[in-house]
C-alpha cells in the first residue's frame, strides 16, 4: 500500500478504484486490482 499526498492521481489510473474514508483516513481500493491501494493521512 502507498501513501501518497494526492489520490486523485491514483484513482484516475484504474476505472475500478474507489475513495472511502476509515478512521479519519483517505483511502483508494480497487477490489480487481489490488495493486491500486493508497492511503493518504
Amino acid at each position: 500500500m502507498k501513501v501518497v499526498n494526492s489520490l486523485k492521481s491514483i484513482k484516475n489510473r484504474d476505472k475500478n478504484c474507489r475513495v472511502i474514508r476509515r478512521k479519519g483516513r483517505v483511502y483508494v481500493i480497487n477490489k480487481t486490482n489490488p495493486r491500486y491501494k493508497a492511503r493518504q493521512g
